[in-house]
C-alpha cells in the first residue's frame, strides 16, 4: 500500500502537531514496513525527521519552479499530481486540512485534534475562527474517515460541523518515545539542579496562553512553600503571568524554564512531585500522557478530554476554583501514599497508549478503504 501524507507539520513544526505527525509517520513505518510512506512537503527544511529507514519514507517536494513558487497552490491543489505519480492509495492529512482531491482511487483520511476555535472563539481573533473552520469542515466532508483524537473531539466534530457520526472513529494519541523512559537518579537530579529547581516542585507544561489558565495555579500556590516550574512558549499572556508574579513577589516561587531538550524535560517529569494541567479545554492532553509515563501524577480539569487521557492518574478540579486546585495539590504533595497509588495506577492505565495499539487502529482504518 502507498500512503501519502500532509507533511507541512512533520518537516515544520516542533511541537504538538509537529510530534503528531512525526509520530505517527515513524510508528506506522516501523510496524509495517512493507508500505510506502510519502510526505508531501512544500518546501525544504532543516527539521527532518527521523521517522524511519529511508527504504520505505520517502520526501516529496515540489518539483517544478511553478510549484515551488506557487507552494500554498502545490499544497492545497497540485499536489494530487504527485498522487499519480507515487500510485497513492490512502491519502493522510494529519492537521485537520487535506488538499483539493479529484481522482476517485484515492481515499482520503483527515485527523482532527480539536474545535477550540468554535467552542472558545474569544482565545482567536475572527479570520483565524473563518479560516479554520472553513479548513476543518472542508476536510471532513472530503474525507472518507475522520480520525479524532479523543471522544471529546469526536462529539464536536459531529455536533459543530454536522458530520456523520459513522465517519468519525476515535484513535487516541500517544506521546514522543523519549517519554517512555526511566533515567538514572544522578541525571534526573542534575536535570533539577541545572534548572535551579527545589526537590520537590509543580511542573507545568504547555504553551503560556489564556486556555492553559496557569495564572489560576500561581494564584492557589500564592503564600504557601510551594514551588512551580513552567514550560512552555512564550505568548502575551505569559507577561500577565509574571505582572502578577512581581507584584506579589514570588519570583522564587514560580519559575519559567527555557530552552529545555526532551530528554530534559522528560527528567523534569520525572523528578517532579506533580504536573498540574489546569486547561480550559484541549482536544487531548499530550502532557498528561507524558507525566503518567514518567509516573508522575496529574492534577487537571474536570469533564471534557482529560479524564480520557489521565484515567485513574489523576486528580480533577474545576480550573477556575483556586480552593479547589490548592487542596489537590496539597494532598499530592503531602500525602506520599495517595502519590504513590496515582503514580501507578496512572502509570498501568496510560500503556493503553502504545505505539502498537495506535499503528494498528490507524492501518485498519486505511485498510477499510481499499
Amino acid at each position: 500500500m502507498n500512503i501519502g501524507f500532509e507533511a507541512k507539520r512533520v518537516f515544520h513544526n516542533r511541537t504538538g502537531l509537529g510530534n503528531y505527525s512525526r509520530d505517527v509517520v515513524r510508528i506506522l513505518s516501523s510496524h509495517f514496513p512493507e508500505n510506502n510512506y510519502y510526505l508531501y512537503n512544500p518546501r525544504p527544511s532543516g527539521l527532518y525527521p527521523k521517522v524511519a529507514s529511508p527504504n520505505n519514507v520517502h520526501e516529496v517536494l515540489p518539483r517544478t519552479k511553478f510549484d515551488r513558487f506557487f507552494k500554498n497552490l502545490w499544497r492545497q491543489k497540485r499536489v494530487q499530481c504527485e498522487f499519480r505519480h507515487d500510485k497513492i492509495d490512502v491519502f493522510h492529512g494529519l492537521s485537520g486540512e487535506v488538499p483539493a482531491i479529484t481522482k476517485k482511487s484515492v481515499k482520503v483520511v483527515v485527523t482532527v485534534h480539536d474545535l477550540i476555535f468554535i467552542r472558545y472563539p474569544k482565545f482567536y481573533s475572527r479570520f483565524d475562527r473563518v479560516v479554520h473552520k472553513l479548513k476543518v469542515k472542508k476536510a471532513c466532508n472530503r474525507a472518507n474517515v475522520v480520525i479524532a483524537v479523543s471522544e471529546q473531539t469526536r462529539k464536536d466534530v459531529v455536533d459543530f460541523l454536522h458530520i456523520s457520526p459513522e465517519k468519525v472513529r476515535v484513535i487516541y494519541q500517544g506521546c514522543m518515545d523519549v517519554f517512555r523512559r526511566t533515567y538514572g537518579q544522578n541525571e534526573v537530579e542534575q536535570t533539577r539542579i541545572k534548572f535551579k529547581l527545589p526537590p520537590c516542585f509543580m511542573l507545568s507544561v504547555g504553551t503560556v496562553e489564556e486556555r492553559k489558565n496557569i495564572l489560576t495555579v500561581v494564584k492557589a500556590i500564592q503564600g504557601s512553600d510551594k514551588h512551580l516550574a513552567i514550560v512552555g512558549g512564550e505568548t502575551s499572556y505569559k507577561h500577565v503571568v509574571k505582572a502578577y508574579i512581581a507584584q506579589h513577589e514570588m519570583e522564587n516561587q514560580v519559575h519559567f524554564l527555557d530552552n529545555v531538550s526532551s530528554t530534559e524535560l522528560a527528567m523534569l517529569y520525572q523528578s517532579a512531585c506533580l504536573m498540574i494541567y489546569p486547561s480550559l479545554f484541549e482536544g487531548f492532553g499530550i502532557p498528561i500522557i507524558e507525566s503518567l509515563y514518567m509516573k508522575t501524577p496529574v492534577v487537571t480539569s474536570k469533564d471534557g478530554c482529560f479524564n480520557e487521557a489521565g484515567g485513574p492518574g489523576a486528580l480533577y478540579v474545576d480550573p477556575q476554583n483556586i480552593e479547589e486546585i490548592r487542596e489537590a495539590v496539597t494532598s499530592l504533595m503531602e500525602n506520599r501514599e495517595l502519590h504513590d497509588k496515582l503514580a501507578l495506577q496512572g502509570y498501568e492505565y496510560v500503556q493503553r497508549f502504545n505505539d502498537t495499539y495506535i499503528a494498528h487502529e490507524l492501518m485498519q482504518v486505511y485498510k477499510s478503504l481499499s
